[in-house]
Parts: C-alpha cells; structure tokens; sequence
C-alpha cells in the first residue's frame, strides 16, 4: 500500500476526467459528422440518381454513427462511475486499482449500448432523422416515384428504340 498525497489522488482523477472529456468530445464529433454526411447526401444528389438507393444508403450511416455515439456515452458513464468509486476508495485510503483507467470493471452498472442509443437524448437526435429517411423511402415506395421508372420515361424511352429500330431498317 502506498501513501497516497494529495498530488497522486488529483493527478488519478485528472486523467480519468480527461478520458470524460474524450468520450464527449467523441459523441460530440459523431453527431457533428451524422448531421453532415445525410445533408451532404441529400445536396449533392443529382437527379438523375436512385432515389431508393440514396434513402436506403442513408439509414446505414445513421445507424452506424447512432450505435458509435452509444459507445462513446457508454464509456463515459463509465469513466464517470469510476471518478465517484475513486474519489471515495482514496478518500479511505484505499489504492487499488491506483492509476487503472479500464473502463471494463463497471460494465455492469451502466446500460448496454443498445438502451443507450433509445435514451432520449440519442433516442431524438438519431430518430427523428432516420424516421425521416424512412419515411421517403417508403413514400418512394408506396407511390412508385423512382426517376428513371416513371411510366412516361418507359413509353418514351420504347418509342425512341422503336423509331432507331425502323430507321435502321429504312437505311439498309
């Protein structure tokens, strides 16, 4: 067992606070990317494209950086769980796990990742987008709005292939 000074007991907690401030800044970079990656998405999206392909390709980033930010904030309940047991393990003395930044040891005392992203904060910022993304998609579903299948591009399309076939054959 070692004396535990007042500077050991403060630099322990900085750096577990500076993994606190990580973890937030983390989940704060996420969102920042999510927002921008669906409105980059939608603005630079032609036309001309798959309209069923671009709302479906959204759903997976948004999905992928709603389980990243559930991660982040998992972990930083975490090292949040672990400032409080430090600060009232070193107030009686007691070093163990003195300096051990591994998060692992309060796995069980904080949510999975899963009831993490439906939390409401996650739960809204993530939602609302994706609900929006599917709810286009099925709109473009329902309605059968897909640019290059409207039944008008079809027939014209059939009637432009006829009239090269004749052509073709009036040439020869």
């Amino acid at each position: 067992m070692t004396k535990l000074t007042t500077q050991i007991i403060h630099k322990e907690i900085d750096l577990i606070q500076s993994c606190i401030s990580r973890m937030a800044h983390n989940s704060f970079l996420i969102k920042g990317w999510a927002i921008s990656i669906v409105a980059v998405v939608l603005a630079l999206t032609e036309k001309t494209t798959d309209n069923y392909m671009i709302t479906a390709i959204l759903i997976i980033p948004l999905i992928c950086f709603w389980f990243l930010d559930a991660f982040f904030l998992q972990t930083e309940k975490k090292y949040r769980k672990m400032y409080v047991d430090v600060l009232v393990k070193r107030k009686n003395d007691n070093d163990e796990f003195l300096y051990d930044l591994n998060p692992k040891r309060y796995d069980k005392e904080v949510k999975s990742k899963i009831r993490l992203m439906f939390s409401k904060t996650l739960a809204w910022f993530y939602g609302i987008p994706l609900l929006i993304v599917i709810i286009i998609l099925g709109f473009q579903i329902y309605t059968g709005i897909k640019t290059d299948n409207n039944e008008s591009d079809k027939i014209e399309k059939k009637e432009h292939v006829v009239k090269i076939i004749t052509t073709e054959k009036e040439n020869e």
